[in-house]
């Protein structure tokens, strides 16, 4: 499996120098076949690498760019080529790529070789061609016997620079239990960020604090003149204020993710369209805050990486649908409670949705082509109180079973 690793780099003065000599130089050479691109036909990826050397006879700066670095900004191209391609298809309406300015051109990559991680005196070092050995804090080890393909190096907006490493692990991810016995279904909100069939509530992450400093630091620099250095320096802030941001909201999201791929051995969630939801009008900044789209995406390769089931369900009428009989009853956002007309089930809204999610993820498993024979019983917990009734295809709609009273 190839997993990515991150860490940050401390350059000296020298190497910071040179690290950004590198980036405006590769911004430069993809501006360059940018314009081959816009006036000559069938080319491609492999064609123009092609030219690399003959470049390098008149343009004496690339002999100090290691060649695989080059290579990887013409892929970079036609890498952006394919994906506006790709979204044109798919119906979107798209431009075309554009020049890249100073500043909007922060990274460069080393594929197969032209580095090498060094131990010197006790101190990792990243050692890249071209560029040097350069400290960085490895604040977590690699796995064993593990082979590192490609190195990143990217300035972050704040101005600091940091290395991802593109890592690929020889052996198969932990295989996946048969018969699944801890088993949970996750409802995601924005008041409660997660509710599972546990009984597990997870608060939503507090960024008030974080949003007030950025918020204030936006309207200072909204009062500097645009370009000049007090401008300058104060778009530093704002950066490291967004970063605050990101940093602690991913914190959250990798911990949580964590968590459930660790502890369970079928995990289901619900499909969400998590762009379509930011688009609708009202609360978008909350929906976008919440960052659910991120959370599954960790937690389905975290997943992956456990040897957990990961099954993610069809969301509509989770909410509506009564986790004891199946019948379905409108309710507004602002009521918390379930209620049931039809059977007198009552549980926390977020509850009874987090069941159905659960009910329909066994179910989803189950029509996946394993065996239908296993009982239903062994992959729920055992205080369910009405999801087995759905989980396997019978006559009726539902299997239905006597409510246990107020939950």
């Amino acid at each position: 499996m190839n997993y990515n690793y991150r860490y940050r780099l401390r350059p000296s003065d020298a190497h910071l120098e040179q690290l950004t000599w590198t980036v405006d130089t590769c911004r430069q050479v993809y501006n360059h076949f940018l314009h081959r691109l816009n006036r000559t036909d069938d080319t491609s990826a492999y064609s123009e690498q092609k030219l690399l050397p003959s470049l390098k006879k008149w343009w004496d700066d690339l002999k100090d760019v290691h060649s695989k670095v080059l290579q990887k900004v013409v892929q970079r191209l036609y890498d952006n080529l394919s994906t506006l391609r790709g979204r044109k298809e798919n119906g979107y309406r798209v431009g075309t790529l554009k020049w890249k300015p100073p500043g909007e051109y922060r990274s460069f990559t080393y594929s197969q070789s032209g580095f090498k991680l060094k131990n010197t005196s006790g101190r990792t070092r990243l050692w890249l061609s071209k560029i040097g050995e350069i400290p960085l804090t490895f604040h977590r080890d690699l796995p064993n016997d593990v082979e590192i393909k490609t190195v990143t190096v990217k300035q972050e907006p704040t101005g600091n620079w940091y290395a991802v490493l593109g890592v690929e692990t020889p052996d198969d991810p932990s295989e996946k239990p048969e018969n699944p016995e801890r088993c949970v279904g996750i409802d995601v909100g924005i008041l409660k960020y997660a509710h599972d069939t546990d009984g597990n509530a997870v608060e939503s992450l507090d960024l008030s604090d974080e949003r007030e400093r950025l918020e204030r630091a936006q309207r200072d620099l909204s009062r500097k003149e645009h370009g000049s250095a007090n401008w300058q320096k104060q778009r530093k802030v704002v950066a490291e204020r967004h970063a605050e941001l990101k940093n602690k909201r991913r914190d959250f999201l990798h911990k949580l993710s964590n968590y459930y791929a660790r502890e369970y051995d079928l995990v289901t969630v619900e499909d969400l369209d998590a762009k379509g939801l930011v688009e609708l009008p009202g609360n978008s900044r909350n929906r976008a805050g919440a960052a659910w789209g991120t959370f599954l995406r960790m937690l389905e390769y975290k997943c992956e990486r456990e040897g957990t089931h990961f099954v993610a369900v069809d969301p509509a009428g989770t909410t509506k649908e009564c986790a004891s009989c199946g019948v379905s009853t409108d309710k507004p956002l602002w009521v918390r409670e379930h209620s049931c007309p039809a059977c007198g089930f009552k549980a926390d809204r977020d509850a009874n949705a987090a069941w159905n999610i659960l009910s329909r993820g066994i179910k989803k498993r189950l029509g996946a082509g394993h065996s239908e024979s296993t009982p239903v019983e062994t992959a729920l917990p055992v205080d369910t109180p009405v999801s087995a009734k759905r989980v396997v295809e019978t006559g009726s709609p539902t299997l239905k079973r006597e409510p246990s009273g107020e939950r």
